[in-house]
């Protein structure tokens, strides 16, 4: 899509978007969920959404996928994180779009869900990454998702941070070539110039 056109569409529906991040934002905070121990789970969303909203036009081809893919970013990890089912998930992006629309909403929460596991392998577990790869714009979500991770903890400025700087720097590699797919579909598609932001 055209990235004036993506932008203009993202521009047309402000409110619908805005209220999406505050449904988002108070629901994390209803479980009591930060980030870093130290900023609301918003500030996370948030980074999410906007390298989504500033990046979408390179793998969306149709406007009425625009406000399910900025829901999959705010709504990224509530099913894991919020206590949501996807049904919760569902019903609450038929809030905001048609169910068609809706659909393709929770099946990017849903891929990017973590499978059950005791440790990071487990969760992320072939099956996990074969979910993003098969479900349209989880592979970009996911790596909004990485990136903006991986953003804040290059800051190190705490020992958490320099940890997960260097797992995140070790995974990549493994990482990249999971969520990567062949497909000609252009919403399982990676924009490069979004990777390179941490290359």
């Amino acid at each position: 899509m055209k990235k004036e056109a993506f932008e203009a569409y993202i521009k047309a529906q402000y409110e619908t978007i805005d209220s999406i991040r505050q449904a988002a934002w108070e629901l994390h905070a209803s479980v009591n969920q930060t980030y870093d121990k130290s900023r609301p789970y918003s500030y996370h969303l948030s980074m999410v959404a906007d390298l989504a909203i500033k990046y979408g036009y390179e793998v969306v081809d149709d406007e009425k996928e625009i406000i399910p893919l900025v829901f999959g970013a705010y709504f990224h990890d509530s099913i894991e994180d919020a206590r949501l089912t996807y049904n919760n998930v569902t019903a609450i992006a038929n809030e905001y779009m048609s169910p068609s629309q809706a659909y393709i909403a929770a099946e990017i929460v849903y891929a990017l869900t973590n499978e059950k596991g005791r440790t990071r392998a487990e969760r992320a577990n072939e099956r996990y990454y074969e979910g993003i790869r098969t479900t349209p714009y989880a592979p970009f979500v996911k790596m909004c998702d990485r990136v903006a991770n991986m953003t804040y903890s290059a800051r190190k400025d705490n020992s958490a941070n320099s940890h997960m700087n260097d797992v995140y720097r070790s995974e990549w590699k493994h990482f990249v070539d999971s969520i990567r797919c062949d497909s000609k579909d252009i919403r399982l598609s990676i924009p490069a110039a979004l990777m390179a932001l941490v290359e």
